[in-house]
């Protein structure tokens, strides 16, 4: 069993907390995702976990065993950066044996291990070129692969779809994605800023901000139930509406929650009125930005084609009770009637 104990973990730089009162719990075989804004504290977390930082306060356990003060070669884990960092006058095969070589051991066991992780990600046709003969995705699959062959308890990613375009991005999303089904015993703990990659690819989400985790749960669940103001604006791509002011008043509360696809454009009343001043058809849906005074335009989602002029007065409101309510301090209020 691989499972990772966080536990009252704290990160210090001097006098500052970095990481506050840390308490998590990565089964073997689950998929975790690390997410926040830029100095939240999800790399630095994941750096603690590896070893490449010292724990401050608290405790880690990783596959039951105390490892807090263990250094990061005897942790069982395996990382993989945003930086392919092979090795470039290397084969792919040497670059991923190079570990299992360094630990001394025999060329056929090697042989089979490498082939094995080869044929895992699709490396198998590769294993005699050189690093600047493939392609971003193919290295990313090499750096994995290299990582895939220690047979570690723990797989740690800061990050690693970065320098790859968006096509590669969802290509590797999806390969990594199968990966952790294949590997059944390990715990894979993931940090991206992008929360569409944890939307697609995790079990289970951690949102931190300012070194506190916000809220722990499935994609679905941060997504339809929001603990806080900051989760309901950082998970959801487009963004979840906010609307505030007299006309969150209405709905005694100090903001109003909405999600694109829970806005509807009325032929007459409506909750709310704003003028369209932008539009964009994808095919299969359309966005209607809305502005209503506020700092953002408000962003209708409709199915299909929509045709709107810039100027259009509109009038809009949820559907259903398919919104949020949060008071002055950001926490969840109930829906009223």
């Amino acid at each position: 069993m691989a499972d990772v104990k966080i536990s009252k973990l704290y990160k210090r730089f001097g006098a500052i907390d970095v990481l506050k009162d840390i308490n998590l719990e990565i089964k073997s075989g689950e998929f975790v995702a690390f997410v926040g804004p830029s100095g939240c504290g999800k790399s630095t977390l994941l750096r603690c976990i590896s070893g490449l930082e010292l724990i401050s306060e608290g405790t880690l356990e990783i596959g039951g065993q105390d490892v807090t003060d263990v250094g990061p070669s005897q942790r069982g884990i395996a990382m993989v950066f945003q930086s392919y960092a092979l090795y470039p006058h290397m084969t792919v095969f040497d670059n991923m044996a190079y570990s299992l070589r360094l630990q001394k051991m025999p060329k056929d066991k090697v042989r089979d291990m490498v082939q094995a992780a080869a044929e895992k990600l699709q490396l198998t046709p590769y294993l005699q070129r050189l690093p600047k003969a493939l392609s971003g995705g193919q290295r990313q699959r090499v750096a994995i692969g290299r990582a895939i062959v220690r047979n570690p308890k723990v797989f740690l990613f800061d990050e690693p779809l970065s320098n790859l375009d968006a096509a590669l991005r969802v290509q590797m999303r999806m390969e990594i994605a199968q990966l952790n089904k294949t590997l059944s015993d390990t715990a894979m703990i993931y940090v991206t800023h992008d929360q569409v990659e944890a939307m697609t690819m995790a079990d289970r989400i951690v949102v931190l901000r300012n070194g506190v985790v916000e809220q722990v749960g499935t994609p679905m669940e941060l997504y339809e139930n929001p603990r806080t103001l900051f989760v309901a604006q950082f998970i959801g791509s487009p963004e979840m509406n906010f609307i505030t002011g007299k006309n969150a008043a209405a709905y005694q509360a100090e903001t109003v929650g909405v999600r694109p696809e829970h806005l509807q454009i009325e032929s007459s009343g409506g909750a709310w009125f704003g003028s369209v001043v932008h539009y964009e058809n994808l095919g299969a849906d359309s966005y209607i930005y809305v502005d209503m005074g506020m700092a953002k335009p408000i962003i209708i989602r409709e199915d299909g084609r929509s045709s709107y002029s810039t100027g259009e007065k509109v009038n809009f409101s949820p559907k259903g009770k398919s919104y949020h309510l949060f008071d002055g301090q950001g926490r969840p209020i109930p829906s009223v009637t």
